[in-house]
Formats: structure tokens, sequence, C-alpha cells
């Protein structure tokens, strides 16, 4: 069973820049990884995916503000989340799964993200105006 840990959460002012992390027990090369998002009673919203070979997708609220990227030898997922709003503000879990398809899908069509394999226990992430 893979844990995913996430940590880098914070309050920052709206413009601010935050850089999540998500720690993976697995290889992380061997895995396709993905950044989701949740306000309280609204659905999860998926932000962005990275597949094995480096290949991303952002969902487009947040194209050209926030980058994914991972580091295999360190096993390590990053959000780099630039000119942060306040609608930007939720809880952000990572999520990992062994093929790209799950996780495009829910990042460039809005797929339903429950099947994917595993997830973190979230971050909290707050942008105020």
């Amino acid at each position: 069973q893979a844990q995913l840990t996430e940590s880098g959460g914070g309050s920052v002012q709206s413009g601010g820049s935050l850089k999540l992390s998500c720690l993976m027990s697995y290889a992380l090369g061997r895995w396709c990884m993905g950044w989701f998002r949740q306000v309280p009673g609204k659905e999860r919203e998926a932000v962005a995916a990275i597949d094995r070979e480096g290949h991303t997708i952002y969902t487009k609220s947040v194209k050209g503000r926030f980058t994914i990227s991972k580091d295999n030898l360190k096993n390590i997922l990053y959000l780099q989340m630039n000119n942060l709003r306040p609608e930007d503000t939720a809880m952000y879990y990572c999520a990992g799964d062994p093929t790209p398809e799950r996780l495009f899908l829910a990042v460039g069509a809005g797929a339903n993200s429950d099947g994917i394999s595993y997830w973190g226990k979230g971050t909290l992430v707050t942008v105020s105006s």
C-alpha cells in the first residue's frame, strides 16, 4: 500500500506563492501523479497531472500560474503555485495511479477521479485577499 504525504500548505496573501510537496513511499518514476483540491461542500477538482515521461496537463484556471514537477530520485512530487488567488483556497491532495488515463482525464475532461489508486491526506492552502 503506497503512502503519499503532502506538505507545504499555509496561508498567503493574494499574489503570493507556495510550493507543495508530496512524498511517495513507492518509486515515483513508475507512477503517474496528480494534484487535486477540494473546498468543503464542493466537488473535488483535478488541478494538474504528470505522467512517467514528464508530460503535464493543467486545468484551465491554473495554467500559467501552477507548475507540476517531480524528483524521481527523491520520490517527491511538487506543485509550485504562483500568483495565488483567493479562489485557490482549498485542501490540496496528491494522488498516484499506475497509468495516466484516469489522472489526465480528470484534469482535462473533468472525469470522475474516484478510481485513482492512491491518495494523500491533504495540505491546506489559504489565500487571503
